[in-house]
């Protein structure tokens, strides 16, 4: 019980706080360049519950992002487009209200003249329950009516990983992540091939900027990296809905336990979870100044590892406590978004952009780029990386 209050006391002092580490401190001291960025990348997870009447905060900060960014730019919607389990069928009871939701946000990014990518994330597979790939498949035919110029990816479920030239010298590259723990059919691929596939296509595009999206992290100070408040040890229920404050000290610490050592199977600990990663990030680790960037877990993240820059922006629609320290350079939890501006000699800039809030963090990921070939116009269309299997 001394334990869960130190806890608690602690919890308090930093709660909904962004924490930079020491380390990063003079961060509002770093000047971003005078002139206009080549290109702009908003990161955007987890919108799946945004508001449908015209009052969202997040929805407002995009559109105004996207104002100021007009068509040299791109969003990326990374995953979990719809809660709570992504599209019904037409006759299911929660359709109206699922639809409602995702018109929403694919009517916001309908008024933006740059790309739109979207990936899916486990509640938009119908929370990885054994029927998912009907709802992703669902999902996926919905966007090409509603926005067909939007770019859903991978393809029908598949792993990945494919490729999006967004402008000269930088690369998306795009991974299912969700297809690795998936319970249930899902589209027939090799589990290894994608990594082998991946490390080609980063080793081609040494010369480049590359940012990596999937929806999964890689790195969380939050629930799905095992991080629990002290409340959860107490009222272990409301780990699952936010009301069910039934008190059960003691026993309760068991679930985090099981979550932070076993794992479900959207965690870090699941064992089919801890594969792909392991094997992800024996790719990425080669090459330092990688971004991977992924939603899942509800708040603002920043990891500077082995030479890689590792972002959760999973707070499109909801927050849920982050852990602050350990090898996290920043955290908070709060709604809002990264945007990645990419200037014409390569120098890239990562920015949090945060609804009522000044900026609350920002760094340079990169400097210049040293002379490199030019990407050809014609690279800019989408190519999968691996045939359909």
């Amino acid at each position: 019980m001394g334990w869960l209050l130190y806890r608690f006391y602690q919890e308090r002092q930093y709660r909904r706080r962004p924490y930079v580490a020491p380390a990063h401190n003079n961060w509002a001291q770093q000047p971003v360049p005078a002139e206009q960025p080549l290109h702009r990348v908003a990161l955007l997870g987890d919108p799946g519950a945004v508001a449908t009447d015209g009052t969202d905060p997040i929805l407002n900060l995009l559109t105004s992002w996207q104002q100021e960014t007009g068509p040299n730019g791109t969003v990326i919607i990374l995953g979990d487009n719809v809660y709570p389990t992504g599209l019904p069928a037409p006759e299911h009871p929660g359709r109206a209200a699922a639809e409602a939701r995702f018109h929403t946000l694919l009517e916001a990014l309908g008024r933006f003249p740059g790309q739109v990518v979207l990936l899916s994330g486990n509640h938009d597979w119908n929370k990885g329950r054994p029927d998912g790939w009907e709802y992703l498949r669902r999902q996926e035919a919905y966007v090409r009516e509603q926005l067909p110029r939007a770019h859903y990816l991978p393809l029908d479920g598949h792993p990945g990983p494919v490729t999006l030239q967004l402008t000269d010298n930088l690369l998306l590259i795009v991974l299912n992540t969700q297809w690795w723990v998936q319970r249930g059919p899902r589209p027939a691929a090799d589990s290894k091939a994608p990594f082998r596939e991946l490390r080609r296509l980063l080793e081609e595009n040494r010369h480049q900027r590359v940012v990596v999206a999937g929806h999964h992290p890689l790195y969380s100070n939050a629930l799905h990296g095992g991080k629990f408040t002290a409340k959860q040890h107490v009222f272990p229920l409301t780990t699952v809905y936010k009301q069910a404050y039934v008190p059960l000290p003691l026993v309760g610490s068991l679930l985090p336990l099981y979550r932070k050592v076993v794992g479900a199977a959207e965690d870090m600990a699941h064992p089919r979870y801890r594969k792909m990663r392991r094997r992800l990030l024996r790719v990425l680790h080669d090459f330092p100044g990688v971004i991977y960037a992924a939603g899942h877990d509800h708040n603002l993240q920043y990891f500077q590892y082995k030479g890689g820059h590792y972002l959760v922006s999973g707070s499109g629609s909801k927050t849920a406590f982050v852990q602050k320290g350990g090898r996290a350079t920043f955290v908070h939890e709060h709604k809002g978004f990264f945007s990645l501006e990419v200037y014409s000699q390569g120098e890239t800039w990562l920015r949090t952009l945060e609804p009522g809030n000044e900026e609350v963090f920002r760094l340079q990921l990169h400097s210049a780029l040293p002379s490199s070939p030019v990407v050809t116009p014609q690279a800019a269309a989408l190519k999968p990386s691996t045939p359909a299997a």
